[in-house]
């Protein structure tokens, strides 16, 4: 019975597309908190992204001169979301370039 009920909560999960791909528009960066909008009724604040080291700002600075090596986050850029099982929290792939 206990092996029955795992193939069938398995089966449930694997139809119904636990991760949604969703593409979104940075609205705020730093120095301001990231905010990400989905569409006019849906911004996402920065309590709701997972944002990857690859896509935050890096800066060394080289014998006082700043050198950026990464540019973070910018408003205006396009974004690739990952929806998380159950809703409450996106994590922000990559950014994208739409035609």
């Amino acid at each position: 019975m206990r092996q029955q009920m795992k193939s069938i909560m398995d089966a449930h999960l694997a139809a119904s597309k636990p991760v949604h791909l969703i593409v979104g528009r940075v609205t705020a960066s730093a120095p301001d908190p990231l905010e990400i909008s989905i569409d006019q009724k849906l911004i996402l604040s920065a309590d709701f992204l997972i944002v990857p080291e690859s896509l935050m700002h890096l800066e060394l600075h080289l014998q006082g001169d700043p050198v950026v090596v990464r540019q973070g986050l910018t408003v205006g850029d396009r974004v690739l979301l990952l929806r998380v099982q159950g809703g409450q929290r996106y994590v922000v792939f990559d950014r994208v370039v739409l035609p």
